[in-house]
């Protein structure tokens, strides 16, 4: 298996972009076009298990878009082969401070293109590795 393929690593990156600017203006369609519409989706949030599409599609449309500007650091791309990726990153938002952000995505492209299969997001006390 190759890994970090470069084309594909550039593939990803602009799904990412894509995915926060999505998020950060609380563009439901776009988000929701980005998620697999399957049943066996998963999203894990702040305080939130969802399962299924159907699941994340509703609580993104009852989801509240104040507060949702972040800073991210320490983002991760890995792609595995040439349609599998998993994004790694970390943010922090004005609106949560003293707290870290993670999020995680597992990105697989289907035939009808790249989309998040798995996702996860938590908002901790930043641990002392990343305390400045």
């Amino acid at each position: 298996m190759e890994i970090d393929l470069p084309e594909v690593v550039a593939e990803v990156k602009a799904l990412f972009a894509r995915y926060e600017k999505a998020l950060v203006s609380n563009d439901v369609a776009e988000l929701d076009a980005m998620f697999r519409d399957d049943a066996r989706t998963v999203r894990y949030g702040n305080s939130e298990c969802l399962y299924g599409y159907s699941e994340i599609k509703a609580f993104r449309s009852a989801r509240s878009p104040v507060g949702l500007g972040r800073t991210l650091s320490k983002t991760v791309i890995t792609t595995y082969g040439r349609d599998v990726a998993v994004a790694s990153t970390l943010y922090q938002r004005p609106s949560a401070p003293g707290k870290i952000g993670r999020q995680m995505q597992t990105w697989v492209r289907f035939p009808e293109g790249w989309r998040v299969a798995a996702a996860h997001v938590s908002l901790i006390d930043p641990p002392p590795e990343l305390k400045s």
